[in-house]
């Protein structure tokens, strides 16, 4: 099996197989996106190394940021990468090379991933969240992937959790707003500029010219050291999951929820609030059954995802 990841900064192939309900990557090489040249010539591109490293090229998995269309093989304008209008993936990977290829956005993809092989196996009901630079979901409903009507399943980031707050998804408040990388970034300024206004100082941050200086892995190791204003912005954080999760859990009633990137990294600053909101909010038969768990592929997901794609097949 060959995975394609795409990516707005780099693209990445790799070469896998199935074995013993296990999947193990055999090779990978990854490239720069060049945005100067078209969508097709990038593919070509990604094509030369899947050929560099293999001459049975027999199916064929790939990840992509949406907007895009599952069913058809088409890439429709991602915010990531200009210029990648309408591109008929599928159909020119499978003229290409004479076999089975197949499309998935990257939520979806990495969700199938960890449900196949990570830290959703086993479950019939689960929700993988991805909850790094944004908040997309993939879902995993009665042992199958649930994409929606027209590809947009899944998108939760965009559910608003209060009238104000940071922005993410385009809406103030939104559930991604509050939880990804530039959310916290955003929440930890909020709170930096209301101390710094009023004479506190601020552990992340020395002063009200440095508040664009403000990261999430600024907030984050300031929290690691004990900072207690720090560490604030992550109790807030986690709260604000815990609202988000217990929608998705009274709605859909899952066994496990996977949370990647951020939170598997800080886990510590973010569970005891995000599991007293939802002990709080949710309906006890719902919470009961549901386990709420950092992702496993960590840094290797996007290469699962992509070939997990393959592996999956049309399914």
């Amino acid at each position: 099996m060959i995975g394609f990841d795409i990516g707005g900064t780099k693209c990445a192939v790799c070469i896998g197989q199935e074995k013993d309900g296990d999947l193990q990557i055999l090779n990978k090489k990854s490239i720069p996106t060049d945005h100067s040249i078209s969508a097709y010539e990038m593919i070509d591109r990604m094509c030369a190394l899947a050929e560099e490293m293999t001459d049975q090229i027999d199916c064929i998995g790939i990840s992509c940021g949406g907007p895009l269309d599952s069913k058809r093989g088409i890439i429709q304008s991602p915010p990531n990468l200009p210029g990648w209008d309408d591109i008929k993936i599928v159909e020119y990977l499978e003229n290409k090379y004479g076999c089975k290829a197949y499309l998935q956005n990257d939520a979806n993809a990495c969700a199938v991933a960890e449900w196949k092989y990570g830290a959703g196996k086993g479950c019939e009901n689960m929700i993988f969240l991805t909850f790094g630079t944004g908040l997309g979901a993939g879902l995993i409903l009665d042992g199958k992937l649930y994409a929606g009507t027209s590809d947009m399943a899944g998108e939760c980031g965009h559910m608003r959790l209060s009238a104000f707050g940071p922005v993410g998804f385009g809406k103030a408040g939104s559930f991604e707003g509050f939880c990804s990388g530039g959310g916290i970034a955003q929440l930890g300024q909020m709170m930096a500029r209301e101390s710094l206004q009023m004479g506190k100082p601020v552990s992340y941050c020395s002063d009200l010219k440095h508040l664009d200086d403000i990261t999430a892995k600024s907030i984050a190791e300031c929290a690691n050291e004990g900072f207690e204003d720090a560490k604030k912005v992550f109790e807030v954080c986690g709260e604000k999951l815990g609202y988000g999760l217990s929608i998705l859990i009274d709605i859909l009633n899952p066994e496990r929820i996977v949370l990647g990137s951020i939170f598997q990294r800080s886990e510590h600053l973010l569970r005891e609030s995000m599991d007293k909101v939802i002990g709080a909010e949710c309906l006890e038969a719902a919470s009961r059954v549901c386990q709420v768990v950092p992702a496993l592929l960590k840094e290797n997901i996007g290469d699962y995802a992509a070939l997990a794609v393959a592996a999956m097949g049309g399914k």
